[in-house]
């Protein structure tokens, strides 16, 4: 028997201050418009440093925090979260999931952890879901070929778009690197 994930409303929180920390400013901007679209008064910071100075200016109910930045690990920013207003809501986003990192966020005081790349819908279902009850699985999961493709781009662009770097890391040939580079991202 599947249990279901009970959701809240925005409207019932008070307190609708959102903060998203994250390095990748498109996605940090697409994902602050739309929070905006569904009620949120959102807070942007793209490192470590600014989004602890924004939690200092000023406390926030929700927040959502890349797990590795620029300038350091999003933990950091979890734990001042914390600090300030332990009642905060936190989801911690990542390209890069594993168990190690899930259990680390959870234990700093997030209540949910979600891969990127994570749509507005399932951020704020994470977001307003009873912290009593367990997630459900993502109704659209990136097929396998999306995953892999999103791990390619995602190796290219940490290697500064350097084909020979990137096809060396992934222990592939530069010219199907190349080939894969230049298509379209499946479904």
């Amino acid at each position: 028997m599947v249990e279901q994930v009970s959701i809240k409303k925005l409207s019932d929180f008070d307190d609708k201050t959102l903060l998203i920390v994250d390095d990748d400013n498109p996605f940090r901007e697409r994902l602050a418009r739309a929070m905006e679209k569904k009620g949120f008064i959102v807070t942007q910071a793209e490192g470590v440093k600014k989004g602890i100075a924004s939690i200092k200016s000023k406390k926030t109910a929700f927040a959502v925090v890349d797990l590795r930045l620029n300038d350091g690990n999003g933990l950091e920013v979890v734990k001042e979260i914390q600090n300030s207003n332990a009642t905060s809501r936190i989801i911690m986003l990542t390209g890069y999931g594993n168990i190690p990192t899930a259990v680390a966020a959870v234990k700093q005081g997030a209540i949910d952890y979600l891969s990127k790349p994570a749509d507005a819908d399932d951020v704020e279902k994470a977001l307003l879901a009873e912290t009593n009850s367990k997630a459900q699985p993502p109704e659209n999961p990136m097929s396998a070929d999306r995953v892999k493709w999103e791990h390619i781009h995602r190796v290219f662009e940490l290697c500064n778009r350097n084909v020979s770097e990137t096809a060396r890391r992934l222990k592939m040939h530069r010219r199907t690197l190349q080939r894969i580079l230049s298509k379209r991202s499946p479904r």
